[in-house]
């Protein structure tokens, strides 16, 4: 089924159950799967979930905690801290058109929104909870009650929660920057530096678009960029167990990148300055480094362009 849904987000309260919108709607059709057709009331129940902080074992974070709308739906911090205090396992991704994203997570090990969930809710280094834990809550809520019978007619069930945080989280969807402004007509939506940097980033000697390409800015294959040596984290060899995944991550989508520093799977690069100046090197020498990384020299006009064409990619609801 095929549905047009647009809601673009400019703050948030996570303290709040249900958070603060500023709301407007897009002619983007969007997929939803068979077993989770869109219904407003699911958006409705999946919004209060995403910042209910009581789904975390200790009641202090939600999901809004790591993935805070004024970021993007990202997190400032190089690892997001859970509800025991441990740092997770890798940054927080952007969620922000994840309704589009075939993979979700660096290392392309979950495909569906509707399984995604599962993961932070149990991991003891995120939300730590258990399912049981989880469904009393829902049951001695009479709003949650309520709204689970409206959306699913049933009772509170993990199946439900499950689609109706995915029913919401395909509302997350923006392409309202100067960057889609100016692919749809208006050439004066850039300015002259952004321009310059569009076809720097769009020249055979950056290479940009190989990877990052499309109206998401992502090819969203598996790359080795040869970001580090020593890493406890084996990227897509976590999943496959192949040596020639070690090190690989999805390619990430550029879409408001001005706001989701710090940048790759493992926070370490905190400025579009340092990311800049980590892709000209060309990166580490790895076996399976992908051909596509090559190293090139930015002039101090070039690298300003190329910053303030990544401005232009930030969601004009999002600077508010």
């Amino acid at each position: 089924m095929f549905a047009l849904l647009g809601q673009l987000f400019s703050c948030s309260d996570a303290d709040s159950p249900t958070g603060s919108f500023s709301i407007r709607t897009t002619n983007t059709v969007v997929h939803y799967p068979e077993d989770n057709t869109y219904d407003s009331n699911k958006v409705a129940l999946g919004q209060r979930l995403f910042f209910d902080k009581r789904l975390s074992k200790n009641k202090n974070i939600a999901c809004a905690s790591c993935h805070k709308p004024e970021l993007a739906f990202a997190d400032s911090a190089k690892i997001s801290v859970g509800t025991n205090g441990d740092f997770g396992f890798r940054n927080a991704p952007s969620i922000i058109n994840a309704a589009f994203k075939p993979y979700l997570h660096t290392d392309a090990g979950i495909e569906n929104l509707e399984l995604q969930s599962l993961a932070p809710l149990t991991d003891p280094q995120e939300m730590a909870n258990n399912y049981y834990s989880v469904l009393e809550l829902f049951n001695s809520d009479s709003e949650y009650v309520s709204l689970f019978k409206i959306a699913f007619d049933s009772t509170p069930t993990i199946y439900g929660f499950t689609r109706a945080l995915a029913n919401f989280e395909r509302t997350l969807i923006q392409f309202n920057s100067k960057y889609d402004d100016f692919l749809n007509g208006d050439s004066n939506s850039l300015t002259s530096s952004q321009k310059r940097g569009l076809t720097l980033f769009e020249s055979e000697r950056l290479n940009c678009t190989e990877c990052h390409s499309g109206k998401l800015l992502s090819d969203f294959s598996i790359h080795n960029i040869g970001l580090e040596f020593h890493s406890l984290d084996s990227g897509r060899a976590r999943i496959t167990g192949l040596a020639e995944d070690r090190n690989k991550f999805v390619t990430p989508s550029l879409r408001n990148i001005k706001l989701t520093a710090p940048y790759m799977h493992n926070g370490s690069v905190t400025s579009l300055t340092e990311l800049l100046t980590l892709l000209e090197t060309g990166g580490h020498d790895f076996p399976n480094k992908s051909e596509e990384i090559k190293s090139f020299k930015l002039s101090a006009q070039e690298r300003v362009d190329l910053l303030h064409f990544f401005e232009a990619l930030t969601d004009e609801q999002l600077k508010n």
